[in-house]
Order: structure tokens, then C-alpha cells, then sequence
């Protein structure tokens, strides 16, 4: 199961990291200069993702290639001005599409460039949805051994977060492979954790799935 958190994130998570340009006099230092341009393009970059954003949430293959390329905008403006979070979080959803789209590989690479920059930047919940979502990519794959790596990578980090939501969605990811790989009273151990968080955040249709 995918995460899709993400995409709810990055918008509050890039929105902290644009500033609200000041009117500039007519001679302007050239730090102040330099200042307003990275101002200017952060703006840019999240106005690119939100557009992403909006023709991903179209559903269509079209829309989703199209998204593609305006998150790869957004990615460009967010390398130049050095905003790491900005840059992971868009690295992340390109690869969430791709594999969307079917295209397993190309959601791997993306994913794992976004990786360690959200380690870097101390997004701890970044990390988590990422290390999730390889591991479901490796689980459609039928790599189940290395998904399950990931998944239990991901599950200290939902934890140390306090993301429930999130934490409930691994555990049952991990419950589903050791299920396929026959391990039975493993999986239930999982579901029986996921289960009660699935009731304490409401999450109705996560209840009835595990």
C-alpha cells in the first residue's frame, strides 16, 4: 500500500520555506538582490508543484504524465535555491506517479534520490513515507524479503513521529507480505497492531481492510 501523505504534507511543509517578498527600493544590495531572486523562485517552485498537484488529483494517465513534468519544474526551481524539503518531497511524488503509472524502476530512482535528503533535513516523517513506498514498489516487484526491509525501516521512524495513521499503514503492509510468504500467525500479529489504530484515527475503509 502506497503513501500518499506526501502530497498532503508538502504543501504545508514548502509553504514554510517561502517567504513573502518585500517591496524593493531602487538601490538594493546585492545580497538583498540575490535574496529576492531565491524569494521569486521559491514562490515559483511552489506554485509548479501545486499545479503538479492539481492534475495528479485528475487521475488520468494523461494528467499524471502531465503532473510529471510540472513537478519536474518544481524540482528545478527547488535545486536552485537550495531547498532541500522542497526538493525531496517533489523527488518523492515524481516517484510516487511513476509508480502509479507501472513504471516500478523510475519510481525507485526517484524515490531513493529523495532518501537522503530527507534524512539530511531531518524530516523524519519524509523518511518514513519513502522507506514505505520502496518497500511497496519491491513488494509488487515480488522482491518480498527486501520490501519487508524497507517497511520495517519505516515503522520506528511512524512511531517516533507519532504518525498513527502512518505507523497503522505499515504495520499492515508488513502483515500483508508475511501473509504471501505463509508466515500466518506473523501477519496477525501485525494486523492486531494496525487494527486499533485504524478505530483511533477513523480511518473506516483501513479498519474494514485489515
Amino acid at each position: 500500500m502506497f503513501d500518499r501523505a506526501q502530497w498532503v504534507l508538502a504543501g504545508m511543509s514548502i509553504a514554510l520555506s517561502v517567504q513573502l517578498s518585500q517591496p524593493v527600493a531602487a538601490a538594493v544590495p546585492v545580497g538583498k538582490v540575490v535574496q529576492t531572486a531565491q524569494t521569486n523562485s521559491s514562490g515559483a517552485a511552489e506554485t509548479a508543484f501545486k499545479e503538479g498537484l492539481q492534475l495528479y488529483q485528475q487521475g488520468t494517465v494523461e494528467a499524471k504524465r502531465s503532473a510529471i513534468l510540472k513537478l519536474e519544474e518544481a524540482l528545478k526551481l527547488y535545486r536552485a535555491t537550495g531547498d532541500r524539503r522542497g526538493e525531496a518531497v517533489t523527488l518523492h511524488n515524481i516517484g510516487q506517479v511513476y509508480s502509479e503509472l507501472g513504471e516500478k524502476q523510475k519510481a525507485l530512482e526517484y524515490y531513493n534520490q529523495s532518501l537522503p535528503l530527507s534524512r539530511a533535513a531531518g524530516n523524519r516523517g519524509g523518511e518514513a513515507a519513502t522507506l514505505n513506498n520502496i518497500g511497496s514498489v519491491y513488494s509488487e516487484l515480488g522482491e518480498k524479503q527486501k520490501a519487508l526491509e524497507y517497511y520495517t525501516q519505516s515503522l520506528p521512524l511512524r512511531r517516533a513521529v507519532g504518525d498513527h495513521s502512518g505507523e497503522a499503514l505499515t504495520l499492515n503492509s508488513i502483515g500483508s507480505l508475511y501473509s504471501e510468504l505463509g508466515e500466518k500467525q506473523k501477519a496477525l500479529e501485525y494486523y492486531t497492531q494496525s487494527l486499533p489504530l485504524r478505530r483511533a484515527t477513523g480511518n473506516r475503509r483501513g479498519e474494514a481492510v485489515t
